[in-house]
């Protein structure tokens, strides 16, 4: 991707390159101060969570109230193409959005992504209008459709939902951010902001971080961390990280300094 210095999904660009999830925090007062640290302008929300019925369990009356901030409904608990369409739909309805995380996982034991239900639901979802994000194992070959698809981005993820392992699918995941001509945002796995740095040092153009953040001691502090993990990531790629070798190279030769005679 190129070097600009804001994230373009379709038509709309954004400063932060850090997205966040909005589950698991242990209360709305948290995930709002976590929301307002990590500076990030897009925020996904799973459509349950949209409920004005019960102000418990409602995240999209507080998170609509935020300021530079961009809602993007998900479709998790989908468990085809068929479901995701039609949660997809009804986020939008409600939200107003153009945005859809497209995440499919039928097997609620590993929650792996569907490549075949998702490429098909992105191919009606792109059709209906959505700017379409979907979360997606870290296949080259399947980023590659999705964005031949239409798609304003691809997900995939570092390693498995929730885990905490960081960035196990890291050669893939570079593959794909080489070739890719849309934003390319690891998705799920992240564990700590150097992850996150390293994502984007990689080449990738955005982070989206979710149990890393909400399971923290203290997820505020933890969102600021991401937050400059990101901008720092981002910044060295485009500074120019040296070249490895494999062999030591002295910073400061010493030959001829040693060499001269003492006058």
């Amino acid at each position: 991707m190129s070097a600009s210095k804001g994230l373009s999904l379709g038509t709309h660009t954004f400063e932060s390159r850090l997205l966040l999830g909005t589950g698991k925090f242990s209360s709305v007062d948290i995930m709002i101060r976590a929301v307002k640290a990590s500076e990030a302008q897009l925020v996904t929300v799973a459509l349950r969570r949209f409920n004005p019925q019960n102000l418990e369990d409602d995240l999209f009356t507080p998170l609509s109230q935020l300021d530079n901030v961009t809602l993007v409904p998900n479709t998790s608990g989908a468990r085809d193409a068929k479901e995701a369409v039609r949660v997809a739909m009804l986020g939008r309805e409600l939200s107003g959005s153009p945005f859809v995380k497209l995440e499919i996982h039928p097997n609620p034991h590993h929650l792996m992504p569907d490549p075949i239900e998702t490429y098909q639901a992105a191919q009606i979802l792109v059709k209906e209008g959505f700017l379409v994000l979907p979360y997606i194992s870290a296949d080259p070959v399947l980023a590659k459709r999705l964005e031949d698809v239409g798609c304003a981005a691809v997900m995939p993820l570092g390693s498995a939902i929730g885990s905490g392992q960081g960035l196990k699918t890291y050669e893939m995941i570079a593959l794909i951010a080489q070739n890719s001509i849309v934003p390319v945002i690891v998705d799920a796995g992240l564990r700590a902001p150097s992850e996150a740095a390293a994502a984007l040092e990689m080449g990738c153009d955005a982070v989206l971080v979710n149990s890393a953040i909400a399971a923290a001691d203290d997820p505020e502090q933890m969102a600021a961390a991401f937050a400059a993990a990101v901008r720092a990531g981002y910044q060295a790629r485009h500074a120019g990280l040296m070249s490895r070798s494999d062999a030591a190279v002295a910073t400061s030769p010493l030959t001829s300094f040693l060499s001269q005679e003492p006058q």
